[in-house]
């Protein structure tokens, strides 16, 4: 099973559980680890720690149930290196489950118990399900999170050379830490317009999974004091990864041939090359491309106990998968819709790390737009006044953005009563000055869901002597005026290129966003605010 999982993760398109492999007499054998990972085999275990298997994923007792999606997880951020290849993904569960592709370019057809989903520039998603007794007016209960992470992009003109190297001009997208992205095996993954041979354009996606490209550090023997001082990039040329090394140049002919060639080449002809290769095309036929630097490592379980998850991108990989299984999970039969009398909705965006503002991101009234189609849509041929602004009213946006937990090693930087522990259940964000959007009322609305359901919460706010980061919380409840309440799943190391979570907290996450699609009307109409 261990040999079967690694092979999964390194051919992981389409997507095979271990069941499947078995199914296909795929070779098993503990010879093909060295293979796949050039070490030696390990003998001592039998536990499958990177993908879905029962053994691995034994354990999750806070939910009460044998079942988990850590596993299913694992496979999505194992395919999901780009914020395009997380929407692709997300695509392609919503329509094995039913959900019908809309374009935001056709008339809409809406009706009561239907289940609908479209895209926006293959990096931003709107999934919902109508409740069979939805009536105009009635609200949205939303979950938002976004697809996009701190990382490498390629620029414009990313080919150079440097002391015989090959080199690639990266430019650095969020905040990143980016000292943790040195010494790592890396590639490439994103976006490629190809061109077709009826003279037509091709949006395809592009992931190479060998390791391509490394940021190597400088010997500490050229750096002495670096342990003392610490270690200071410049991202501007210390942050440059190898490609190669710089051909042999044999003639004067090919010294000229290669001089022109690089002089009229925004990226590296061997890159092209790699890309070509990886898309079945001519390098001629590559019009676009938007690229991302990816680390190869696959995400997986550790710890004593496998009880954390090892991976990149969970900021915020890991809120959006949570939230899409929870809409499909919530809506799988005809039956978990027929009394519901709101409609379920998620929104994955884009370009939260960067500020949201963007045509795919949060700042577009993309959400808001797709309220307004979708109520006209239902509508009868009369509608009553202020149809759409009541329904806004009566709606509940829980935006889910990845949560600090207390780090062991530097505690102080918590504030005493507010440190969220992993395994411990999702964290709700508070802040005065409404870098977060929770208000008391919010707050308390999502929490007696989990009360219900027996899912532990947890709270946090920041420290008053530091700075307090943000989410699309603020931009989505200012933006569409609709109650929110920001929470997360806690984990360490965010913005690394390695980042770590709890297992647990991903099927509490998971129970707490199902319950509250389940449960929350009848919550909420127990609560009158504005009378």
């Amino acid at each position: 099973m261990a040999a079967i999982a690694r092979l999964q993760l390194l051919h992981p398109s389409p997507i095979l559980k271990p069941s499947t492999l078995l199914a296909k007499k795929l070779p098993c054998s503990p010879s093909y680890a060295p293979k796949l990972y050039g070490t030696r085999p390990r003998k001592f275990s039998i536990t499958p720690l990177c993908s879905n298997s029962d053994q691995a994923l034994q354990g999750s007792s806070t939910s009460g149930s044998s079942s988990s999606i850590v596993g299913d997880l694992l496979d999505y951020l194992n395919e999901s290196w780009t914020q395009f290849h997380a929407t692709a993904q997300a695509k392609q569960q919503l329509i094995a489950a039913g959900f019908h592709l809309l374009s935001e370019n056709d008339e809409w057809d809406l009706k009561p118990g239907g289940r609908y989903f479209f895209t926006r520039n293959m990096s931003c998603l709107v999934a919902f399900a109508v409740g069979e007794k939805y009536s105009v007016g009635n609200g949205f209960h939303v979950i938002a999170a976004h697809t996009d992470s701190p990382c490498l992009k390629l620029k414009p003109k990313s080919a150079s050379s440097k002391s015989g190297y090959l080199m690639v001009n990266v430019q650095t997208y969020g905040g990143g830490l980016w000292h943790t992205w040195f010494d790592r095996d890396l590639s490439v993954a994103g976006r490629v317009i190809v061109r077709g041979s009826d003279g037509s354009f091709l949006h395809k996606l592009v992931r190479v999974k060998r390791p391509l490209l490394r940021v190597p550090t400088l010997a500490i023997h050229l750096d002495r004091t670096v342990n003392k001082d610490g270690f200071k990039p410049n991202l501007e040329t210390h942050l440059v990864p190898l490609l190669s090394m710089k051909p042999e140049e044999t003639s004067l002919e090919s010294k000229e041939k290669s001089s022109a060639l690089s002089s009229k080449a925004a990226h590296h002809p061997l890159l092209m090359q790699v890309l070509s290769d990886e898309l079945s095309c001519g390098i001629d036929d590559i019009v676009s491309i938007e690229l991302n630097i990816c680390d190869t490592q696959p995400s997986c379980l550790g710890g004593g106990n496998n009880e954390f998850i090892f991976s990149g991108r969970l900021d915020n990989l890991a809120s959006s998968y949570c939230a899409l299984r929870a809409l499909i999970d919530s809506c799988g039969s005809p039956s978990d819709l027929s009394s519901e009398h709101a409609i379920r909705m998620v929104a994955l965006f884009d370009n939260e790390e960067v500020g949201s503002g963007s045509i795919q991101g949060a700042g577009a009234p993309t959400m808001f737009h797709a309220m307004r189609r979708i109520v006209g849509s239902l509508a009868d041929e009369y509608v009553g006044e202020g149809a759409f602004e009541r329904a806004i009213r009566q709606s509940f946006l829980v935006s889910a953005d990845m949560a600090h937990g207390v780090h062991p090693n530097f505690m102080d930087k918590h504030e005493e009563h507010h440190r969220p522990e992993l395994q411990k259940g999702l964290v709700i964000k508070h802040n005065a000055n409404q870098r977060y959007a929770t208000s008391g009322v919010t707050a308390f609305l999502f929490k007696e869901v989990g009360k219900i359901h027996n899912l532990p919460t947890q709270e946090f706010v920041v420290r008053n002597d530091m700075g307090c980061g943000s989410t699309i919380g603020p931009i989505l409840a200012s933006g569409v005026g609709i109650r929110t309440v920001d929470c997360g799943i806690a984990q360490l190391s965010m913005h690394s290129v390695r980042e770590v979570c709890g297992k647990e907290d991903i099927d509490i996450a998971y129970k707490h966003f199902k319950a509250f699609y389940q449960t929350f009307s009848s919550i909420d109409k127990k609560l009158i605010v504005d009378y």
